[in-house]
């Protein structure tokens, strides 16, 4: 028997085709056709042109193309996930009806996820950085799905968690993931199931809310600032005393030369004087 692959999202119609196709010259009434699930329900049968058998789970729901043998169903449930098997009979000897046709056709049945849903809280603050939990949630999709993300381009591995009601039933799932941020980042989470993916995507933002405290100088630090204020206080004294000195020796020496000219052209005519008074006598 050959096998064949439909999908269909849920609450859609699907078509799951059969192996064989009456000729315009023949008619439904020579075929006996098998609608079977798992190869144990009958999900419908015709005998000669009419329909025999519907399971009830598909009433109002399927119905069968009579040239073809297309089953169509809608609205597609989770439940109709799983192999079918069409089954066609020519009815040329009613005692002996020889099998035309026997095919599987498998349905996929999707369901969409939600989009993602991204939450954070912060454990712990530092100047340094901002430790934060992670959470991406998604649900109401089929089948299982996988979960992945990206922090800045670069895959992350996720401590992921399934809920559902039963192997045939819509999912939710969560991942946590533990972050140490020291700068600005692009966060991107993917829900994927059966080729379907839906991606949320957050910046996520180092706290700056760090106050760096004022350190007060040690003792030693104040004790050796007290020394060198004090030895530069001094050199400029100093420096200062030299100066005024060096300034003042300079200017003297000029005012005691004129002083000792003055002095010795006083003297000369005294010395006049006492010889003429020598001479009178």
């Amino acid at each position: 028997a050959l096998e064949k692959k439909v999908k269909s999202k849920l609450g859609e119609k699907v078509g799951l085709p059969c192996c064989h196709e009456i000729e315009s010259s023949d008619s439904l009434h020579n075929y006996r056709v098998y609608w079977q699930k798992n190869t144990m329900e009958v999900v419908l049968a015709y005998a000669e042109g009419k329909e025999i058998s519907k399971d009830k789970r598909y009433m109002n729901r399927a119905e069968m193309d009579d040239r073809n043998f297309t089953l169509w169903i809608s609205p597609v449930e989770i439940l109709d996930n799983g192999p079918y098997q069409c089954v066609v009979q020519h009815l040329r000897s009613s005692q002996n009806p020889s099998v035309v046709c026997d095919e599987t056709v498998t349905l996929f049945v999707t369901a969409d996820f939600s989009k993602p849903n991204i939450t954070t809280r912060v454990t712990e603050i530092s100047c340094e950085s901002t430790e934060m939990v992670v959470t991406c949630s998604s649900y109401g999709g089929f089948p299982k799905p996988e979960i992945s993300g990206t922090l800045n381009n670069e895959s992350v591995v996720w401590n992921v968690s399934w809920v559902s009601e039963s192997s045939l039933s819509p999912y939710s799932v969560t991942g946590t993931l533990q972050l140490n941020v020291t700068k600005d980042v692009s966060f991107t989470c993917s829900v994927e199931s059966n080729g379907f993916t839906k991606s949320t995507s957050l910046l996520l933002k180092k706290t700056n809310d760090c106050v760096v405290p004022v350190v007060p100088p040690s003792y030693n630090v104040i004790t050796a600032s007290i020394i060198i204020i004090i030895i530069f206080l001094l050199a400029i004294t100093l420096a200062a005393r030299y100066l005024s000195r060096h300034v003042c020796s300079r200017c003297c020496k000029p005012q005691d030369s004129v002083e000792e000219g003055v002095k010795e052209s006083t003297k000369t005519p005294m010395s006049s004087k006492v010889t003429s008074e020598t001479s009178s006598v």
